[in-house]
């Protein structure tokens, strides 16, 4: 592996955080109609019109992901560092990815973007929960430039049609509650996110939102700093951000740190 390469375990170690860097898909129409999966959070591009569209990462972190890591990766990389952008290529490309068996977003399951390439979604005001953990999830493994608008209630599906926007977390709708499931456990699933942290973490959503907290032991905790939240902000988005990082924190308790305990004081003399 070269200074411009990383690994799909390094990568997959990324994906998920706030430090996770781009990812740009640059497969040939004909791999990716092959294989119509994404790695979580990766957006795609031609190679044909890299100088187009190269300037709108410059001075950020990218991973550029072919079929098999070779020259389009590489071609493609070199342009972006050209253009001031701190580009690697994914090792192996896609099949390496899919060889470790990581996980991968059926493309057919990410909603139609907008003009400037982002999914927009809108869903009811005032969240608390589901409302904060969903665009937490869309956020760090979909789309990291996914739009959220919270509108009333009851003008959520008309804001949806006028605005094209994904309505999520009313009812009627594809993504929202089904069964004992909440919103959050069916895009866990139906996006291909079914890791043993994503799942830890999606019990104690659906067992804070849908008040069973016996399910998780830190349902309370998340409930309360969730409603604490919701009382600290009056502006949604706000909230939304706020709230971003209290799912961050859980995520990697979840994925780092569940054996981990602490106690005080630590260096007390034993008797």
């Amino acid at each position: 592996m070269s200074y411009t390469s990383i690994s799909s375990e390094k990568l997959s170690r990324l994906i998920g955080t706030a430090s996770a860097p781009a990812l740009v898909d640059v497969r040939i129409d004909e791999d990716f109609a092959a294989d119509p999966r994404l790695i979580p959070g990766a957006m795609r591009h031609s190679h044909y019109d890299i100088q187009d569209w190269a300037s709108s990462l410059s001075g950020r972190s990218v991973v550029v992901i072919c079929n098999e890591g070779q020259k389009l990766s590489e071609g493609t990389a070199a342009w972006l560092r050209h253009s001031n952008v701190a580009a690697e290529i994914l090792e192996g490309g896609q099949m390496a990815w899919n060889k470790a068996r990581l996980p991968t977003i059926p493309a057919d399951k990410i909603p139609k973007r907008d003009g400037r390439g982002r999914t927009v979604w809108v869903t009811r005001a005032r969240p608390k929960i589901d409302r904060i953990a969903c665009p937490w999830l869309i956020r760090r493994f979909v789309d990291p430039a996914a739009v959220f608008l919270f509108v009333a209630s009851p003008e959520v599906p008309s804001v949806a049609e006028r605005f094209g926007a994904v309505p999520f977390d009313i009812e009627n709708v594809f993504w929202s509650h089904r069964g004992e499931l909440c919103t959050f456990d069916v895009m866990v699933q139906e996006f291909g996110l079914s890791t043993p942290p994503l799942e830890r973490l999606a019990t104690m959503v659906r067992a804070a939102d849908t008040e069973r907290l016996d399910l998780s032991p830190e349902a309370p905790g998340l409930l309360a700093a969730s409603l604490g939240l919701s009382r600290m902000y009056d502006d949604d988005l706000e909230q939304l951000s706020a709230g971003i990082l209290l799912y961050d924190a859980f995520y990697r308790w979840c994925r780092d740190a569940i054996r981990e305990t602490h106690n005080w004081p630590t260096n007390k003399a034993k008797l």
